[in-house]
């Protein structure tokens, strides 16, 4: 039963009907079961994100997609639910519905590294980001990072990133693209690797959804209980990939609608946020275009 209601999206009621049990019994069934699995599973298939995992993810996403010294991607995802009571607007995103936030950071095969649930729909990706778990007890805590290195056939260390687009911050640790309409031949070519090695979380949300097609349509509990539904799903995912490993034909299927220069076209877009980055996150982005340019 609860299978069908995470990969069919099935109604509650629907379930009730099907399998002759009373409503309320039926979403107490899916709230306890995905809780249970979240419990057992998550402590094998979705850690908490170690060094010496990082520092394999990190290989992973060079021989694969060819960006040195980068962890993941990192992106966020609105996941529709039932309007909260007496929220407000504070789960009312600016597509029009309401949704919680997931923030996601994805490796080279598609598996999730990181997830945070359960910000509000009405804030952007970096507002999410900076009040998540992943940034203050990963990204800002250095201990929790994996040291710098040297970029591969140079003896130039920098230390090792993330990537995401253009609406989250600028930081030692997370790199976002050049903006501006007057980028140089070597920006837009940093642009665009980046931009290519981002789609690992793309591709990521798009398998997810796919295969979990609950995500797909309103997740008719309380907002507490979404949190638990959605990180179940996560936990399913990795436990499916760990299990018979990447699906490269799904990864092929997914229509993910983004292009070189849709996937780029916002990153032309001048941004307040990236004028306020450090001078270490500037120079981490400069030896990474160097990089790019010279190899």
């Amino acid at each position: 039963m609860e299978n069908i209601y995470l990969s069919v999206g099935m109604s509650f009621r629907a379930l009730s009907q099907s399998f002759r049990m009373g409503l309320t019994t039926v979403a107490q069934c899916v709230h306890e079961t995905c809780a249970t699995m979240c419990e057992i599973l998550s402590l094998v298939h979705l850690p908490s994100p170690t060094i010496p995992l990082l520092q394999t993810a990190a290989k992973h996403m060079y021989a694969n997609w060819n960006f040195p010294n980068c962890v993941g991607a990192i992106d966020g995802k609105h996941v529709r639910v039932k309007c909260p009571p007496h929220s407000g607007t504070m789960y009312y995103n600016y597509k029009k519905y309401f949704s919680l936030a997931l923030l996601a950071v994805a490796d080279a095969n598609c598996r999730l590294i990181a997830v945070d649930i359960g910000g509000y729909g009405k804030q952007s990706d970096s507002g999410t980001f900076r009040a998540s778990n992943l940034y203050n007890n990963i990204l800002n805590e250095t201990e929790n990072w994996p040291p710098p290195i040297e970029l591969p056939g140079t003896s130039v260390k920098a230390p090792l990133v993330l990537v995401g687009d253009e609406a989250f911050p600028l930081l030692e640790n997370l790199m976002r693209p050049f903006p501006g309409l007057s980028l140089t031949e070597e920006e837009r070519l940093f642009n665009r690797r980046l931009s290519r090695a981002r789609t690992v979380v793309e591709r990521t949300f798009g398998i997810v959804a796919s295969k979990w097609r609950l995500l797909r349509k309103e997740i008719e509990t309380s907002v507490e209980h979404a949190d638990i539904i959605i990180q179940c799903i996560c936990v399913l995912h990795n436990t499916i990939i760990d299990k018979d490993g990447p699906d490269i034909s799904l990864q092929l299927s997914i229509d993910q609608d983004i292009t070189e220069h849709s996937a780029l076209a916002a990153c032309f877009q001048n941004d307040r946020a990236n004028s306020s980055a450090s001078r270490r996150a500037r120079s981490v982005r400069e030896a990474s275009k160097n990089y790019f340019n010279s190899h």
